[in-house]
């Protein structure tokens, strides 16, 4: 039996900047999607009271969009680009590729329950409520220069 190295939990501070870079990723990619149904609205004739119970409904499908962002990059990559820019990546506690089902639960966990995360400042694996509920942990991945292929 081989030993393992151990893994280099995340920390908050590197955790907390990543989910804001997706957070205003998502942000900046709804509001444009926003202006684009307000200036069709504006061209077709609609005012705004006839618009306005849309606005609210625009508000509660956010955390939606944000856990299905964070599902797809986690299922996909494991890791949303925030999390790439700073060198982290989301895995399974099993030590297997993170699953559809636990990217899914953790990313609604996330969006729904963002205060959850704050968990993570007194957990010893730097994990969150949604990374218990889910059973992933973000880990510190080194950085490695890409090489050319072999000729």
């Amino acid at each position: 039996m081989t030993a393992t190295a151990p893994r280099a939990y995340a920390g908050a501070v590197s955790r907390a900047v990543a989910y804001l870079m997706d957070v205003l990723v998502v942000g900046v990619l709804f509001t444009g999607g926003a202006a684009l149904v307000g200036v069709i609205a504006a061209v077709v004739g609609a005012r705004w009271r006839d618009i306005a119970p849309a606005a609210a409904v625009c508000v509660a499908v956010l955390p939606a969009l944000l856990a299905a962002y964070w599902a797809l990059f986690w299922a996909l990559a494991g890791r949303t680009p925030g999390m790439a820019v700073l060198g982290m990546r989301v895995v399974a506690t099993g030590r297997h590729r993170l699953s559809w089902p636990a990217a899914l639960v953790r990313a609604l966990v996330l969006a729904y329950f963002p205060i959850g995360a704050v968990w993570s400042l007194v957990d010893r694996r730097q994990q969150g409520v949604h990374d218990k509920v889910a059973r992933t942990t973000v880990v510190r991945v080194p950085w490695q220069p890409r090489r050319p292929p072999a000729r």
